[in-house]
């Protein structure tokens, strides 16, 4: 990897509010802008790293092309153009990505500029954007490197790029999916039309239903930060012919990511935060699938979790061994430590687990992963020492608790989810008596809600007890109906 010199994404340039200008009407019919968007001061700065020797942007390292890989000319130029890109770029499907990423919102890329000032910024500046894209010559931003929480430890790396490469790379996504989702493997679920992790798990439940209660489960280090580019753009050129299109592609994928003032030029990984990224995670990995299939495996894959399906331990092993030969022809590496061949009821798929349910039926619940993680984010939201009202308390749990519901809405566990309703309960009869602090105040509290005076005295005497109050007399006076009002969502219903 090499940083390279060059002006940063926002330097030397600045579009101040000025006419709109339409061109000859083939850019997006957006919404009126309130503002103008302008870029101003320098962009990021660069350091060097002798590791490899560089190239032309947008093009790898010579020594590292496959067999499969297509010429640079192919890629960069108007060799090959099919007319793919003048779909692309027709008006109707450039209003449709508009809306999505508009609709989708998200945070500002390296430039700051956010989704609602889009539509100005089109207005003023798309022609010249379309006549590099029809040249192909157009050349994306770097994108910003962000972290978010995993749930089970650890941080995920983003790569959020502008709203005007969001708006493209949703444009390409828009002609590109319908021509090749239809070619992967019906084993795939992740991030396909009509397909969704819920269908993934029933999936394997039907497997492990029908006999097949070994399971090879490996999982991929860092996979979206390890696609490997010109693998990926030999498999590309066999599907897409048009050169500037998979110019263009190339151009998103080895675009720089900015962090901590630099940017820093990348030669593998397609990271997770543009709307391409699922779809050519699909294509890389989609050579995999139609290896086990031709074997008669039975699996299921959403984006980099993939899950065999077998009779035996033994059948397992093999398995196993085969999925790292072929893991290892695309160059990415396997987590032996967290890879393993156990009983189906042992291991965890998209935050789900299975059991076995009377008269041997298999079932499904919230895997114990997902279910710590969840516990966490509820403590965090109902500490007691956030100064926040009991109102403002539900509201954000309410956010949290509907998605985490409709999700996990396929677990066979409505005792589970009760128990939990009742310890939520129990945690925010805490908040609200921690708020009351003092004794007096808890007396006055609990008296005006119908309590008798020698309970109310007696909790009130005890004020700072918080946990062992709320679990006992407190649960008459703030009663299941009280948070019902309130708004807070029930799991057990």
């Amino acid at each position: 990897m090499r940083l390279k010199g060059r002006r940063g994404p926002t330097a030397e340039r600045e579009v101040s509010r000025g006419r709109n200008s339409r061109g000859s009407g083939e850019g997006p019919n957006g919404e009126e802008s309130e503002a103008g968007v302008s870029y101003e001061g320098k962009g990021p700065q660069m350091s060097g790293q002798p590791e490899r020797p560089q190239t032309s942007r947008g093009e790898a390292p010579k020594v590292l092309r496959g067999e499969e890989e297509p010429t640079a000319a192919s890629e960069t130029g108007r060799s090959g153009a099919s007319g793919l890109m003048e779909r692309v770029l027709e008006a109707a499907n450039l209003k449709a990505a508009l809306a999505r990423v508009r609709k989708n919102k998200g945070s500002p890329g390296v430039d700051g500029v956010k989704t609602e000032d889009l539509p100005g910024y089109l207005r003023e500046h798309w022609e010249r954007h379309r006549s590099e894209l029809l040249k192909g010559t157009y050349r994306p931003q770097p994108v910003r490197r962000a972290e978010i929480p995993k749930p089970g430890g650890g941080k995920r790396q983003l790569g959020i790029p502008t709203v005007l490469d969001r708006f493209i790379q949703q444009a390409l996504l828009q002609v590109l999916q319908p021509r090749i989702d239809p070619s992967f493997s019906p084993h795939s679920f992740g991030f396909r039309p009509g397909r969704s992790a819920h269908d993934a798990v029933r999936q394997a439940q039907r497997y492990v239903q029908g006999g097949l209660r070994w399971v090879v489960d490996v999982d991929l280090e860092t996979f979206f930060d390890r696609v490997n580019h010109d693998i990926l753009m030999g498999k590309l050129a066999k599907r897409i012919d048009d050169g500037r299109v998979r110019g263009l592609i190339r151009r998103y994928l080895s675009a720089g990511m900015f962090a901590q003032g630099m940017v820093v030029e990348r030669y593998e990984g397609t990271p997770q935060g543009g709307p391409l990224s699922p779809l050519l995670a699909n294509v890389f990995l989609d050579e995999v699938d139609r290896e086990l299939e031709k074997r008669g495996c039975r699996f299921v894959r959403y984006a980099d979790d993939c899950n065999v399906y077998v009779g035996s331990q033994r059948a397992g092993q093999r398995v196993m061994g085969l999925l790292l030969k072929l893991y290892g022809r695309l160059k990415l590496r396997v987590n032996e430590a967290k890879s393993a061949v156990a009983p189906a009821t042992r291991r965890k798929l998209l935050g789900y687990s299975l059991w076995v349910g009377p008269a041997g039926k298999i079932k499904r619940r919230v895997s114990p992963k997902a279910m710590t993680a969840m516990k966490e984010r509820v403590r965090r939201i109902t500490r007691r020492n956030g100064g926040r009202s009991i109102e403002r308390v539900i509201e954000e749990l309410r956010g949290y608790l509907c998605g985490w519901k409709e999700y996990f809405r396929l677990a066979d566990t409505p005792g589970v989810f009760r128990e939990l309703d009742q310890w939520i309960r129990h945690r925010l009869r805490a908040v609200q008596l921690k708020q009351w602090k003092r004794g007096r105040t808890v007396y006055r509290e609990l008296r005006a809600r119908g309590m008798s005076g020698p309970i109310a005295a007696t909790v009130a005497a005890n004020a700072r007890r918080w946990w062992k109050n709320s679990a006992m007399s407190l649960n008459a006076v703030l009663p299941n109906r009280y948070f019902d009002g309130l708004g807070l969502p029930r799991l057990g219903t």
